[in-house]
């Protein structure tokens, strides 16, 4: 479904009037049409510039609500697509920005937060048949006791992880079993690999994954969208031989009620997908039809942490684990925090949960994701993870950097 991606970012830099302190935010593409980002992101100008930061974060949902509900803007969405990426970016920067204001991770800023101003944060429009702002309040609470102990355990043993860096299609059997073996030698105790072009070449591959890696360890398949209900029923009974935990996005990712039909299909295999679910209100929808086991939601196409928060309380309301997904410009930057604030404050458990990792682009960011041995080190510096070195944005930023002369 994306054969020739080219990396790309589009990425907002808020200036403040405090020297040197800025927020850096970004939405991940991949090539052509990361333009139309930028513009998504010049059209909320003038509902954001000369904004106090104390404005805004003692209103966040408020805020929030503002740039996702312009009456206008939202029209070319709503909250969804090339408008709802870009308010995406916005969020994220002004996340940035405040966590260096405190002083802390995102992922602590958020942890340390009450229940109450947690859930303050939060647009709960449209999403409230399946959860209310009390009903939130009262699952935060619950998890209160066990926090301290969860941020000690978080830091002394980092984040599980998965990687998806031996599986892409297109590798011969040598690289593949070559970089499967790395990444067993590296501590990987998942591994995911792409699927959908050929079945018997899928069955081929999947053999090979589970001589390299043994019986017990993590093994998923994703499809990319590429499938039909009764193709992605059939491709599975093929592979069920081994054991796959999941299958990621077997159909279009609008097709809530046919996932809903594959998860009936084909479990205990379960069905991943949230990399392309667009806003909470979807998600909603993905958990009462029980058409979701793995929620895969993306920090930069869901509208930036706010409605990621929205989502990882849904999840836990239905007792679903956040796996999101990462890779892209960033993505593992963001989701590292993310992954964190689920475990430490929401769901107040990793027994299933794990983030994705791909391991490239990291040397572009100033404070780059750290895995070790198969596991996210918890973020330690201020911020959220998201600013590009000067040199980086100097050398690569479209069309006048050094990369394009």
């Amino acid at each position: 479904m994306n054969p020739d991606p080219d990396y790309s970012a589009a990425y907002v830099v808020l200036e403040t009037d405090r020297p040197g302190m800025e927020g850096h935010g970004f939405t991940f593409t991949i090539g052509r049409g990361n333009e139309l980002c930028v513009a998504a992101i010049a059209s909320y100008i003038p509902l954001v510039v000369g904004k106090t930061l104390e404005e805004i974060t003692t209103n966040m949902a408020g805020f929030w609500r503002v740039l996702a509900g312009d009456s206008q803007l939202r029209w070319t969405g709503p909250e969804k697509g090339v408008i709802h990426l870009g308010l995406a970016a916005i969020i994220n920067a002004i996340w940035d920005l405040w966590a260096k204001v405190e002083g802390k991770p995102v992922w602590r800023l958020v942890s340390d937060l009450t229940p109450e101003r947690f859930v303050s944060l939060i647009d709960f429009r449209h999403i409230q048949d399946a959860i209310t702002p009390e009903e939130a309040i009262a699952l935060l609470r619950e998890q209160e006791a066990g926090k301290a102990e969860r941020i000690a355990w978080l830091e002394a043993n980092g984040y599980p992880a998965y990687t998806t860096s031996a599986g892409w299609l297109g590798y011969d059997d040598d690289k593949m079993r070559g970089l499967l073996r790395q990444a067993m030698a590296d501590g990987w105790k998942a591994i995911k690999i792409k699927v959908g072009v050929d079945v018997e070449e899928d069955v081929r591959r999947s053999r090979i994954v589970r001589e390299e890696i043994g019986p017990d360890k993590r093994f998923m398949v994703d499809a990319n969208q590429v499938w039909e209900v009764h193709e992605a029923a059939a491709w599975m009974e093929r592979l069920a031989e081994f054991n796959p935990w999941f299958i990621e996005e077997p159909l279009s990712p609008d097709d809530i009620l046919g996932h809903a039909k594959v998860g009936e299909a084909v479990r205990p295999i379960r069905v991943a997908t949230g990399e392309h679910c667009h806003n909470r209100t979807m998600f909603k929808q993905f958990f009462q039809a029980d058409a979701i086991d793995v929620v895969q939601l993306d920090g930069c196409r869901l509208g930036g942490l706010n409605e990621v928060l929205a989502v990882l309380l849904l999840a836990a309301k239905f007792g679903k684990p956040v796996c999101p997904h990462a890779g892209g410009v960033g993505l593992c930057e963001v989701v590292q925090h993310i992954s964190a604030i689920d475990y430490v404050a929401v769901s107040g458990t990793c027994d299933e949960a794990m983030t994705e990792y791909a391991a490239h682009l990291h040397e572009h960011f100033v404070d780059p994701a750290v895995v070790k041995s198969g596991r996210y080190v918890a973020p330690s510096q201020p911020g959220y993870s998201t600013e590009l070195k000067v040199e980086a944005i100097e050398h690569f930023r479209f069309p006048d950097g050094l990369a394009w002369a």
